[in-house]
C-alpha cells in the first residue's frame, strides 16, 4: 500500500494509495481550499467522490483513526477506540460574577469534580494550562476537560450564578 503524490500544477496536490484489495483511494488537495476524494473499486470504471470542507476532511481523518469527535455549540466530545474506548469531553464555559475574583484552587474545582481547567481566553489572550492560582475574571471564556459526568457536575456545582 504505497502512498503516491503528484503535484498539479494549477489545480493542487493529489495523493493517491491502493488497498490490499486493489482498490484506490484518491484525495486532492485543491488550490481553492476544498479537499476532494475519490475511490474506485477494483474492477470499476467510474470513481464515486466526495467534496469536502477542511472541517469535514479532518472530520473523516478523525473517524478513520479511530478518534470520533462529536461536537455541539461549546462542548467537543472525543473517543478514543485505541484507548477502552475512551471519551473525553471538552466543554468552553464563560465565567459568571459568582466566581469571578476566585482562583482554581479556591473552587477546588478538580477535587469537587474531577474536571481540569486546560485553558482560559481573556479579552482575546490564550493563557494555557492556568495555574492553581490564576483567578478568574468575568466573562472570562475557561476550557474544560474531562468526562461527561465530571463536564456535568462542574456545571451544576462550579458555574453557579
Amino acid at each position: 500500500m504505497a502512498l503516491r503524490s503528484l503535484n498539479l500544477p494549477g489545480i493542487g496536490t493529489k495523493y493517491e494509495f491502493e488497498t490490499d484489495k486493489g482498490d484506490t483511494v484518491a484525495i486532492f488537495f485543491t488550490k481553492n481550499g476544498s479537499i476532494q476524494m475519490y475511490t474506485l473499486q477494483k474492477g470499476c470504471h467510474t470513481p464515486s467522490a466526495a467534496d469536502m470542507t477542511p472541517v469535514e476532511a479532518r472530520r473523516l481523518g478523525n473517524i478513520l483513526t479511530g478518534a470520533i469527535i462529536e461536537a455541539d455549540q461549546e462542548s467537543v466530545e472525543i473517543a478514543f477506540s485505541a484507548l477502552a474506548d475512551l471519551r473525553v469531553t471538552i466543554h468552553t464555559f464563560y465565567v459568571p460574577k459568582a466566581i469571578a475574583g476566585k482562583t482554581i484552587e479556591d473552587l477546588q474545582i478538580r477535587a469537587k469534580t474531577g474536571a481540569t481547567v486546560i485553558a482560559v481566553c481573556r479579552h482575546d489572550r490564550n493563557i494555557i494550562n492556568p495555574p492553581p492560582t490564576f483567578v478568574f475574571e468575568t466573562g472570562d471564556a475557561a476550557l474544560v476537560i474531562g468526562e461527561s459526568d465530571q463536564i456535568k457536575k462542574f456545571e451544576r456545582e462550579i458555574m453557579v450564578e
